[in-house]
């Protein structure tokens, strides 16, 4: 039974909405009015349902309060018919029904107190046209602005404050929306994403982020090295001819890509001119160019580490993918195309993985796997253990073999066989894959990274100590500059192996498979070995840009190159992988082996040069200095005699120049950062699971509005059965009150038997 609070509280109510109509209510609080309402029928309605004592007193109040809600919901139309009016001619096109009528007002409502962000963010998902989204932002701004301006009247700062903001996130969207368009082969990666999937796509993805890497990088360097570098050079008085693209020695030795031809003075112009420092320009350049990339790998490994790992979207079946992913604005008939590939690419990835992770083995299966696994570790480890001492012996006799020939092709010999073996090797640890057989496709995957990196690494960890031992040691005019030849061939020839494989290798597995062994059938791109060979030439990079500060150049070249040549060869010569499995954790663990140990081992051989190594005595910036790092010592001594900059000298003397600065730092850094990453995660998870449990409500509330329409409309068709049932209603009710005399009765007579026993 309804009670008297509440209909004092409706009575209220309805006074207040009353008085506030005339005064032509905003769409706000015409949603409230509404909710009120509905609120307030639902409440009358429901008192059929409960328990009749007083069926005289609850008909009376029902009287009086229907009357009121007549009269609420007159003065409502009236009000809304006015805010409609006001609508259409402000622009919006307002829908005839009084359903639709009712939601808009609600989406205007519900738009109204949300922050800037969040309502541009619910416009942009509305299913409107563009046209139709403009409008209705403008509805909502004005709204907007009209309730501030009565509730707060804010001053001129705030309103600048705000309009400066919206500008900000203006610009900032046409910005983004401009890079999303220049982006590089963003077309073609959607297409190779729908034909072969993302553990194919992961290898471009990642190519074309070394890309960027290596565009930073030679921007840096032509800007702080090589220009002002330019300005001072004397003429090459060598002729080029030709050869030296492939060897490196020749004309290029006297130009801007070796470490031998830059001055060690300071470059100034004029008297009154500003000083250029050709030393510290050198050291600190190369320097930034490594610190940034330190930051980039760390923030790069930290986001996909968040994103793949720890947001819980991850964990999905991907099924939503199925019935709620489509866009419809797409309309372009290739696009479509694309996207039926994308979508059915990846819910077969889905699948898969569910499929596979379901599967058990039994005790023999698994005991004999693990014998597969161990005798396949222990042959690939001697492999490797061989390739690498053939490389050791090598390069321990290469400066004699070179000083007894003439023959210019004399240096490729080193280069050759190294890239022999970068070739050969790999392509044998793929074919353990027949003998392994791993049932998750990324498991083959990652194995096959890993012995792969164990060799190159190794190797390059080899060619490393030959050259700081035997030719930085060895007493040439200038080692430097042979250290940057020998990295400029070894790079060189890599590209044209990867060239030689694509174009003929490849094509001819391709003959092969469809022609000769049909068994066979057109092979799978092998992930493992293209994305090692990424990983090696970009670590030749990093140790070369000291000794040859274009290598950047001739790696965003390389890379273009190697783009077009693996898609080219990805269309004609392989086929999908046969097992179709999600590779959205790929590119994390591609970053992981490029920052450790790659980059780790990159800075470790580049500290030893800086404060190990002596300088040549007739080449380079650094000539006539004991070590590298000299430059720097000269330069704080010659500010600790400035008052000015004697901050900059203890920050160098108690911070960068004790000896655990730099392993401490760096290991605080990343691990403070990746728990940064975590924490960021799980308040992205922990929002998600928020907005869920309000979205689920908001069905909930949906559902019960959409059932007490339906009712309303049954009570409306059949009023007849309305009599029926509060005829039943009412029998059953007297037939309670009977039962509850009855039951009264006979407790009186019990009550009365206790306290007189002879009766």
């Amino acid at each position: 039974m309804l009670s008297d609070d509440h209909v004092n509280e409706i009575i209220i109510e309805v006074e207040n909405v009353s008085s506030g109509v005339q005064s032509h209510p905003s769409s706000n609080q015409i949603f409230q009015e509404k909710v009120l309402l509905d609120s307030s029928i639902s409440m009358v309605s429901s008192i059929s349902d409960i328990d009749v004592v007083d069926s005289q007193t609850v008909s009376k109040r029902n009287d009086q309060k229907g009357n009121q809600v007549l009269q609420f919901s007159t003065s409502l139309n009236e009000s809304m018919s006015q805010t409609l009016h006001s609508l259409e001619c402000m622009g919006i096109d307002t829908p005839g029904s009084s359903h639709e009528t009712v939601q808009g007002q609600k989406l205007i409502a519900s738009l109204i107190p949300m922050t800037s962000r969040d309502r541009i963010k619910a416009i942009r998902n509305q299913p409107r046209t563009m046209e139709e989204k403009r409008n209705l932002r403008k509805i909502v701004d004005k709204e907007k602005s009209k309730q501030t301006h009565r509730i707060l009247q804010l001053n001129c700062c705030v309103q600048c404050l705000n309009s400066i903001s919206r500008a900000y996130r203006r610009s900032k969207n046409s910005l983004s929306e401009i890079l999303n368009s220049i982006s590089l082969w963003q077309k073609t990666l959607k297409i190779i994403g729908g034909k072969f999937g993302t553990s194919v796509l992961s290898y471009f993805n990642f190519l074309r982020w070394l890309l960027k890497f290596n565009i930073f990088s030679f921007i840096v360097n032509f800007s702080f090295i090589i220009i002002p570098q330019f300005t001072v050079a004397e003429k090459n008085t060598l002729q080029f001819t030709g050869l030296e693209l492939f060897t490196g020695v020749g004309y290029f030795r006297d130009t801007v890509m070796y470490y031998g031809f830059y001055t060690n003075s300071t470059i100034q112009h004029g008297n009154s001119g500003a000083s250029y420092n050709m030393q510290l320009a050198y050291i600190f350049t190369i320097g930034a160019c490594l610190t940034t990339c330190f930051f980039s790998l760390l923030f790069s490994m930290a986001k996909y580490f968040r994103d793949n790992f720890i947001n819980p979207h991850i964990y999905s079946g991907g099924i939503t993918k199925l019935i709620f992913c489509w866009d419809f604005t797409v309309t372009h008939e290739k696009a479509v195309k694309l996207k039926q590939k994308n979508l059915s690419t990846e819910i077969r990835e889905n699948l898969s993985e569910l499929r596979q992770e379901n599967a058990k083995l039994t005790f023999n299966q698994q005991l004999t796997r693990f014998s597969t696994y161990v005798m396949a570790w222990v042959v690939s480890t001697g492999v490797t253990i061989a390739c690498c001492a053939a490389v050791y012996y090598l390069a321990e006799y290469n400066l004699e073999f070179l000083k007894t020939h003439s023959n210019p092709g004399a240096v490729l010999l080193l280069p050759f066989v190294v890239s022999c073996i970068n070739l050969a090797v790999p392509c044998f640890y793929s074919m353990f894959r027949l003998v392994e057989r791993y049932e998750m496709p990324r498991h083959e995957v990652y194995i096959l990274l890993i012995r792969n990196i164990l060799l190159k690494i190794s190797i390059v960890g080899i060619l490393c100590y030959y050259w700081l031992n035997n030719v930085a040691l060895s007493g040439e005019e200038c080692w430097e500059t042979l250290i940057g030849q020998d990295i400029y061939r070894l790079l060189l020839m890599d590209f044209v192996f990867s060239l030689a494989d694509s174009f003929l290798g490849e094509f001819l597995r391709r003959i092969i498979g469809m022609q000769l062994i049909t068994s066979l059938g057109l092979p799978e791109f092998d992930i493992a070995r293209n994305v090692l060979e990424l990983i090696y030439a970009q670590t030749l990079v990093w140790i070369g840009i000291f000794f040859c500060p274009l290598l950047p150049l001739f790696q965003m070249i390389m890379l273009f190159i190697m783009f077009y040549a693996k898609n080219i060869s990805l269309m004609m010569n392989f086929q999908p992988p046969s097992k179709a499995w999600r590779a959205s954790q790929m590119m994390t663990f591609f970053i992981l082996l490029l920052f450790f140990p790659s980059f780790t081992g990159v800075l470790c051989t580049l500290a030893i040069t800086i404060w190990r190594l002596k300088p040549s005595a007739d080449c380079g910036p650094f000539r006539g200095l004991p070590f590298f790092i000299h430059s720097i010592y000269s330069w704080i001594d010659t500010l600790s005699t400035r008052p000015g900059y004697l901050w900059v000298v203890w920050i160098y003397r108690n911070l960068i120049g004790s000896v655990p600065f730099f392993p401490s730092i760096l290991h605080v850094l990343i691990i403070t950062y990746l728990y940064w990453q975590i924490t960021e995660g799980r308040k992205i998870m922990i929002r998600l699971l928020h907005e869920q449990i309000i979205n689920e409500g908001k069905d909930k509330m949906f559902l019960i509005e959409k059932l007490i329409k339906l009712q309303d409309m049954e009570k409306k068709a059949n009023p007849s059965s309305l009599v029926l049932e509060r005829r039943e209603v009412e029998q059953q009710d007297a037939l309670h009150l009977g039962e509850r005399d009855s039951s009264l009765d006979l407790r009186f007579r019990r009550s009365v038997q206790e306290g007189n026993p002879r009766a």
